[in-house]
């Protein structure tokens, strides 16, 4: 695999550590600011939100200019939010930076998948989009439990101030790594708009949507569900979230590595799987050795779908894929936005912290629906593409076809 994909998992790196991070910090960043830990997830809401519309606004803005040169100037404004989250005097203004960070978040992803398909050949495109993704979720493993630490120990603050130095040498392995890659030609923002007329992208962006929007329903509260429900130390959110961050990258390579030859069953086993392990924490989560096995298995689950996904909306959005596939990556945080809220809401009526997790199971099972619809279509399709035509069946076939074999 090329070099280059090292730059762009660097600066995944970075991203997947100021996105996951917050969870494991809400309940010091609430008491900091005078906030609730429902209104503090505020925060990740307010990340997705900004990835969602972000992505394709970003995008569309950067088709002036290289992908390389596009790719620099989202690392820079990845860096300016973090830097506004960690000096942040008021709820408000870590909302702000939070937002400011998350309108890189989108566009990099999207625009990185395009990159990292293009450098390798095209039956390893999956593999090379799931090698730039493994950046985000090795973040879960070191970066998050790391960031979890510093802002347990020393402050919230100091962690978003590190994350801000991932952010500087995310840019560094993008300028010096990445291939300038020139545009395809003719490609212009209308082809891009294009492609979303596309019933398997907009199917593609769906799935993504409900089944990761599973992931962070639970993942969002996950803190507090494991102290208050689970009983767990305050210290041991540190270690679980590596734990979660395992799961990631291990799910990241299966899905990678089988999206390439069996797409849409790796997709049913694991959105089937994902639904299944969060109908269970509801109601298991006190108990301790479930609720490792559980966060392990959210996040692998999750993973799993993420290159299969993105892969999808990238064969379906042939020739003008660069908005298609960050409008994705946005879809991966409308999920969450509208996850984490229906979690709030759930908590904030008194049904404890374990019902979030009921709602994921909830919507992780309902991504199941356009995944059987994508499915069917694309064996009609299959079929459609078999089936001989009149002028190549019966006799008037034949005699075609005879003519054809003996036409200079």
């Amino acid at each position: 695999m090329p070099l280059a994909l090292l730059a762009l998992a660097i600066g995944a790196f970075g991203i997947g550590t100021t996105e996951f991070v917050i969870m494991g910090l809400l309940p010091q960043v609430g008491a900091d600011l005078g906030v609730s830990v429902p209104t503090a997830g505020y925060l990740v809401t307010g990340y997705a939100l900004g990835v969602m519309i972000g992505a394709p606004i970003m995008t569309a803005l950067g088709t002036k200019i290289s992908r390389k040169n596009m790719l620099m100037l989202l690392m820079g404004l990845f860096i300016l939010g973090n830097v506004i989250s960690a000096i942040a005097p008021a709820f408000a203004v870590m909302l702000i930076g939070r937002v400011v960070a998350s309108l890189a978040h989108g566009a990099f992803f999207g625009i990185g998948s395009v990159v990292a398909a293009e450098l390798v050949a095209p039956q390893k495109k999956a593999a090379a989009i799931s090698l730039m993704f493994t950046g985000l979720t090795v973040a879960n493993v070191v970066g998050v439990p790391m960031g979890t630490f510093v802002g347990h120990t020393v402050g919230w603050r100091v962690t978003f101030l590190i994350v801000a130095a991932l952010g500087v040498l995310g840019l560094a392995g993008v300028a010096k790594l990445v291939p300038d890659l020139p545009k395809p030609p003719g490609v212009q923002l209308r082809h891009e708009i294009a492609a979303f007329r596309n019933t398997q992208v907009v199917l593609a962006m769906t799935m993504t949507v409900l089944g990761f929007g599973g992931v962070f329903a639970a993942i969002t509260y996950i803190a507090p569900i494991l102290t208050e429900v689970g009983n767990f130390a305050e210290s041991s959110v540190t270690w679980l979230m590596a734990v979660f961050g395992m799961g990631m990258v291990a799910g990241n390579l299966i899905g990678g590595h089988f999206a390439d030859r069996k797409l849409m069953p790796m997709l049913y086993t694991a959105l089937a799987g994902l639904a299944l392990i969060l109908a269970l924490f509801t109601f298991l989560a006190s108990d301790k050795a479930m609720s490792v096995a559980a966060v392990f298995l959210i996040g692998a689950l999750g993973f799993a779908t993420v290159p299969p996904l993105q892969k999808h909306v990238l064969d379906h959005a042939h020739g003008a894929p660069t908005l298609a596939s960050a409008a994705n990556i946005g879809a991966f945080n409308l999920g969450n936005a509208l996850a984490a809220w229906l979690g709030g809401l759930v908590i904030s009526a008194g049904l404890g912290y374990t019902a979030a997790s009921a709602v994921g199971a909830i919507l992780a099972a309902s991504a199941l629906v356009p995944a059987v619809v994508s499915h069917r279509l694309q064996r009609r399709s299959a079929r459609a593409a078999t089936v001989p035509t009149p002028a190549h069946t019966g006799l008037g076939g034949a005699t075609r076809a005879t003519a054809d074999a003996v036409r200079p």
